[in-house]
């Protein structure tokens, strides 16, 4: 028996957003694809077209779920729609800084309303596709979920940051929750 592909509206329906779903819990089989994709600036489209509105996406971003393949699906307890993914689901757009040094707490905003502190649970990463390549910064928001930090805030962040030597060699990088997360090794000349 094939599925038809839900309209958006209806997937919406069938989802409460008053208090995240235990999406990690939910294993219904794989429904198939659904035109859905989030490009790299977090903008959420279906059928080519762009969301007009944003609480559709927010309640999408409820449901979202990475699985260990690597793939992103919009789960329901009967439902598990395949979608696309450029980058990361979401992107980091404000960071609100409290403290200094080892006391610092950095908390980060995303463009649908999550908000994630930076520390063991929620660690930030800096990843370089080519050495020597453009940085490309994220936080754990839930689950397999991240968020990609603009640039706004990764440049904000990196002025919050100090030197440090690591087991790597000196670096650049920030705390946060009493947990020091290295943003890039600095070269020789510092």
């Amino acid at each position: 028996m094939t599925q038809s592909k839900p309209d958006p509206d209806q997937l919406a329906k069938q989802v409460s957003a008053e208090r995240p779903p235990p999406v990690e819990r939910w294993n219904p089989p794989l429904s198939g694809d659904i035109d859905l994709r989030i490009a790299r600036d977090g903008t959420w489209y279906h059928e080519g077209t762009a969301f007009q509105r944003e609480s559709l996406a927010r309640l999408f971003a409820s449901i979202l779920r990475r699985d260990e393949d690597g793939q992103y699906y919009l789960v329901t307890p009967v439902e598990k729609w395949r979608i696309q993914v450029d980058d990361a689901p979401f992107v980091a757009i404000h960071l609100d800084a409290r403290g200094t040094g080892s006391e610092q707490s950095l908390t980060f905003t995303t463009n649908l309303g999550d908000a994630a502190t930076a520390g063991p649970d929620h660690p930030l990463v800096v990843e370089y596709l080519r050495p020597g390549g453009e940085p490309a910064p994220y936080i754990h928001i839930r689950g397999r979920l991240r968020a990609l930090l603009s640039r706004a805030v990764f440049v904000e962040l990196v002025d919050l940051g100090e030197e440090r030597a690591t087991a790597e060699g000196r670096c650049h990088g920030v705390w946060s929750s009493g947990t020091f997360f290295p943003l890039g090794l600095l070269d020789e000349d510092g």
